[in-house]
């Protein structure tokens, strides 16, 4: 596999002020940048390196889910429901997407735009929703 730019960057501005929960919003980066040079490497290498990347996207994005999910209910966040309903659409769409893509009927370029967008939107708003709740739980019982 060549080397190839980043699709995109971990930025301060991403933290959510959890060490735990940003490693692994870094790690969502890593495995998203993995997938656009899969997508840059040529069509045969591409396919073969995506599936690949794709199935440990998917178990990593459930760990983390989970991870989160736990650190929300153990916090009492109000809206863990929804976030996790959040957590479990997206699940939905990353599998339909694959099996799309093992079919021959999806572009890896759009499924790879769609996880940037998703993760970095979703940490953006959803997730520092809750971390505020959860720093500010935590200022109040210290």
């Amino acid at each position: 596999m060549e080397e190839t730019e980043n699709y995109v960057e971990w930025q301060d501005s991403y933290s959510v002020g959890i060490p735990v929960v940003d490693e692994q919003h870094k790690e969502l980066i890593k495995l998203t940048n993995n997938l656009y040079k899969a997508c840059v490497d040529g069509d045969d290498t591409a396919r073969t390196y995506f599936k690949e990347v794709i199935r440990k996207t998917v178990e990593y994005v459930k760990f983390h889910f989970s991870a989160e999910e736990q650190i929300m209910s153990n916090a009492k966040y109000p809206q863990v429901a929804e976030h996790k309903r959040q957590h479990e659409n997206f699940v939905k769409k990353v599998i339909e997407d694959t099996k799309k893509f093992e079919e021959g009927k999806a572009v890896p370029y759009v499924f790879v735009n769609y996880l940037k967008n998703w993760i970095l939107n979703h940490i953006a708003v959803a997730d520092k929703a809750y971390s505020s709740y959860i720093l500010q739980h935590r200022k109040g019982t210290s």
